[in-house]
């Protein structure tokens, strides 16, 4: 079985990126990281990948200025090089970008993005600290497809992580991180096999 291409996007550490890496490791997995994308120059991310022997570049994308035509024109060289790469499936991993609506329907379907909550609840930013204000007893992540509104796509599975007396955001988000190193490669290596629906 020839195993799908994945092009992974990443704008800090990575460590996401490296729950991917490590499970196309195994020999049945039917995914492997074709290629390693950030748009922030020098993030920790990209050293892990070359260190794995993963191709990695950097698109800026404060190259390309401000305002819509520049987000065209970023996005418009982040496709290319996922195509050049032969990414047949792109994966989120901690990218701090808003991707549009056209980049988003460009890859409807082939697209993934991993979430430090139970969607729909506590969509966008700071989301440790939000859960903890409103004092929920579960938190957890999702992995989505992208559409083009932001943690909106539809949930391909999600993992529960119980929230203890005492918890401060940096508690939980360590132990809501570990929980998407298990929860994002069983659910690419589904996308990959077409048992996502």
């Amino acid at each position: 079985m020839a195993r799908k291409k994945l092009g992974v996007l990443i704008s800090g550490r990575g460590s996401n990126m490296q729950a991917l890496i490590d499970a196309a490791r195994a020999p049945d997995y039917p995914a492997e990281v074709a290629i390693v994308i950030s748009n922030v120059p020098g993030a920790a991310g990209l050293a892990r990948a070359a260190e794995a022997g993963l191709p990695v570049i950097t698109i800026d994308h404060r190259k390309f200025g401000k305002g819509a035509d520049a987000k065209h024109l970023f996005e418009a060289a982040l496709h290319q090089a996922l195509e050049e790469a032969g990414a047949e499936i792109v994966c989120l991993a901690g990218f701090m970008r808003l991707l549009s609506g056209s980049f988003a329907g460009r890859w409807y379907g082939r697209m993934v993005n991993i979430h430090p909550s139970l969607l729909p609840a506590f969509k966008g930013l700071d989301v440790h600290a939000a859960m903890l204000a409103a004092g929920v007893k579960i938190a957890g992540c999702t992995v989505h497809y992208v559409s083009a509104e932001m943690d909106a796509g539809p949930i391909i599975g999600q993992a529960a992580v119980p929230v203890l007396a005492g918890d401060t955001a940096e508690s939980l988000a360590a132990r809501i991180l570990a929980a998407e190193h298990q929860l994002y490669p069983e659910c690419v290596r589904r996308v990959a096999l077409g048992q996502a629906h």
